[in-house]
């Protein structure tokens, strides 16, 4: 930290205004979650995939034997899912940059928020499979706009020594969406009339109606109110209320410093063209990248179908996922009182280390023990589950929070807004083909899909224990001086630091 930097300390205000903004991770969550669970109940499978519920339920007629691992192998289901993020990387890549550079973090979670509303009614209301994917397409517009607006928020409003707690409540906020889409699908099931779906799509309005209304209220963070052009007073007034103190001028110094440098300048011209923004946008595409190929959506997405893989009733299913889900939850909770006291380098090598070991012991149980007919005995299927909640802590504590953070903490102000699009395409990207490809891949690489996502933890993790700098407590204008420390990064970008502070000296100057 910065000798002579005073930060504050937690304020009401802060803490509330992070709240409100987190409900844009609460519907993230929801989203993700209910997806799986609706396509594992049979009435709505009845609705809109008959050829997956006759795949599932063994077809009957002559119809021909499906293996355990291809029963719920359709291109048209996949892309129910994957539409939310296809639509999602759009948005953040065409749109949502633009608007959070431009108008504010508030007005992208307005918007965000609104779509959200917009998507869950038509979701709900679904009458054909168009209907159905056109409400998961709309969600994603919502999802395209929070996930990059509200990490910078939580980045922007929180405390420096407290950053990581805070950020890493995006991903605990993400976790009790989840928990509450796996628990409305829990009891959505047991609805007579085969309509229970519907209520548990149509609910996802709910977290986005507190985060439209909220964000109408919500203030401006100072960074970005610099980058709009207002006046040092108000801005100073705002800081001051947001800290709880009155030495401020540090910190608005360097959020002034930091905008200075880029006055004029198109922020993506200035990361994709710019040698010394060459490792925050490395970072930027592998971090997100290489936290959907850990196989955290084969888990999160697809939990209620990998359990009727392997034998388990829908219920039951349905059931083991609350419980998964309840156990991630808790492991982000305890995260964010460790993220700041270990530093992101030791959370993101231990659980990789974690989710290594359980997802080579899940992928070795499933080759030895489950066939193409049949289902695993009960002691099996324990153990299973057992792995499956050991590998969703060690995400829960380690990638899934910290790849919000990472990103947000690491680009300077002037590539900020741009640098989190790239971020936010590339999470939404490698989403994308992984909810698109991995019914088909589970059909053909069976038990080894597993053994595939634990090769590419071996090497996240090894990349960041080689690459990635710490950059705990650092106040979120000075991260970019641990690039030219960095035994790597300092070979191949400038150490721009005191070239910069020049170049804004005579900005402000002049």
């Amino acid at each position: 930290m910065a000798v002579g930097f005073d930060d504050g300390r937690v304020t009401v205000f802060v803490v509330l205004s992070c709240l409100t903004a987190a409900m844009g991770g609460t519907i993230f969550g929801y989203d993700i979650s209910t997806a799986g669970g609706v396509s594992s109940m049979e009435p709505f499978l009845r609705e809109f995939f008959p050829d997956v519920l006759r795949r599932m339920t063994g077809g009957g007629g002559g119809a021909r034997h499906v293996s355990n691992y291809c029963k719920f192998d359709s291109q048209l289901l996949t892309l129910f899912t994957s539409s939310l993020y296809i639509s999602g990387l759009l948005t953040a890549m065409l749109l949502a940059s633009w608007v959070t550079a431009s108008r504010g973090r508030r007005s992208s979670m307005i918007l965000g928020g609104v779509a959200y509303l917009a998507g869950a009614a038509v979701s709900g209301a679904a009458v054909n499979v168009s209907m159905a994917i056109l409400g998961r397409a709309l969600l994603g517009v919502g999802l395209g706009f929070t996930t990059q607006s509200v990490p910078l928020y939580m980045a922007e409003m929180a405390p420096a020594r407290y950053r990581g707690a805070f950020s890493n409540g995006i991903q605990f906020s993400l976790c009790l969406g989840a928990l509450a889409a796996t628990t409305v699908n829990f009891g959505v099931e047991k609805i007579r009339g085969g309509w229970g779906w519907r209520l548990s799509l149509a609910l996802a309005g709910v977290p986005a109606l507190f985060l439209t209304v909220g964000a109408i209220f919500l203030p401006e963070t100072p960074n970005s109110l610099v980058q709009q052009g207002k006046d040092r007073d108000t801005v100073k007034a705002l800081l001051r209320k947001i800290r709880g103190i009155d030495a401020v001028d540090a910190e608005l110094d360097d959020i002034v410093t930091a905008n200075a440098v880029a006055q004029g300048e198109n922020g993506w011209w200035l990361i994709l063209s710019q040698r010394r923004y060459r490792p925050q946008l490395v970072m930027a595409v592998l971090i997100p990248a290489f936290t959907q190929l850990t196989g955290i959506n084969v888990i999160g997405v697809y939990a209620p179908v990998l359990l009727r893989t392997i034998g388990m009733g829908e219920s039951a299913s349905l059931l083991a996922t609350v419980i998964m889900v309840v156990v991630s939850s808790a492991s982000t909770f305890i995260s964010m009182f460790l993220v700041d006291r270990f530093g992101r380098r030791t959370l993101l090598l231990g659980g990789g280390v974690q989710m290594l070991v359980s997802e080579v012991l899940i992928g070795g149980i499933m080759a030895a023990k489950l066939g193409d007919e049949g289902g695993l005995s009960k002691a099996y299927a324990l153990v299973l589950n057992f792995l499956i909640c050991v590998y969703s802590t060690g995400f829960g504590w380690s990638w899934g929070p910290l790849s919000w953070l990472v990103p947000s903490e690491i680009l300077p102000l002037e590539v900020r807004s741009a640098g989190l699009s790239i971020a936010v395409a590339s999470s939404f990207l490698f989403t994308v083909f992984i909810a698109q490809s991995f019914l088909g891949m589970l059909c053909r690489m069976k038990a080894w899909i597993f053994i595939f996502f634990a090769g590419w933890i071996a090497v996240m993790t090894a990349f960041v224990y080689l690459f990635l700098p710490e950059t705990k407590e650092m106040p979120i204008e000075q991260v970019r001086r641990v690039w030219g420390e960095h035994w790597f990064w300092r070979r191949i970008a400038e150490t721009e630091t005191e070239t910069d502070e020049a170049h804004a000296s005579a900005k402000l100057s002049n």
